[in-house]
C-alpha cells in the first residue's frame, strides 16, 4: 500500500503543581483557547478540553509524526509561559508528568462528553481517584507516591 492512514486520539490529563487551584474562572476559557492554538501549531486538533481549577483534560487528535511526549512538553511549557506573561500569574506551574491514554475513534464522543462534565464529575470524585481509575482502566499500575 503506497499510502499511510492514521487516526491518533489521546485523552490527556495533567495538573497544576501541588494541585494548586490556579486555573480560575476568569482565565480558564482564554487558557483553553491558547492551549488549543498550541496543539494546532503542532499539526493537531483539540476535540475536547475541560477541567477544574487544578487540572486539565484534553482530547487530542495528533499527527502520527508528532510524539505525544513532544506535544506535551511544548504544550505545558508554552501555556505556563503564557500564564506568567499574559495573566501575570508568576506562581503558575504544571506538575511534572501527565496521563496519556489512547482513545478509539468509536469512543471519541464518550470521552468528549466526559471531559465536558468535569465540574460536576469532581463534586463526587477527587482528581487522584479519577487518575487512579483512568490508569487502572488502561492497565497501568500507578505509583501513588509520584502521581501526575
Amino acid at each position: 500500500m503506497p499510502q499511510s492512514y492514521t487516526c491518533c486520539h489521546y485523552h490527556i490529563v495533567f495538573s497544576t503543581k501541588g494541585r494548586a487551584r490556579l486555573i480560575t474562572d476568569n482565565v480558564r476559557d482564554r487558557l483553553y483557547a491558547y492551549m488549543a492554538g498550541i496543539v494546532h501549531g503542532l499539526d493537531g486538533q483539540v476535540l475536547g478540553i475541560g477541567g477544574t481549577g487544578d487540572h486539565v483534560h484534553l482530547l487530542l487528535q495528533t499527527h502520527v509524526s508528532r510524539a505525544i511526549a513532544d506535544v506535551m512538553r511544548e504544550l505545558k511549557a508554552c501555556s505556563s509561559k503564557w500564564m506568567h506573561e499574559e495573566v501575570k500569574n508568576l506562581a503558575f506551574a504544571w506538575q511534572p508528568g501527565y496521563g496519556a491514554f489512547t482513545v478509539s475513534y468509536s469512543n471519541v464522543e464518550d470521552v468528549r462528553r466526559y471531559i465536558a462534565n468535569q465540574e460536576a464529575h469532581h463534586r463526587k470524585m477527587s482528581f487522584d481517584e479519577e487518575l487512579e481509575r483512568l490508569c487502572a482502566r488502561h492497565g497501568i499500575v500507578m505509583d501513588v507516591r509520584t502521581s501526575v
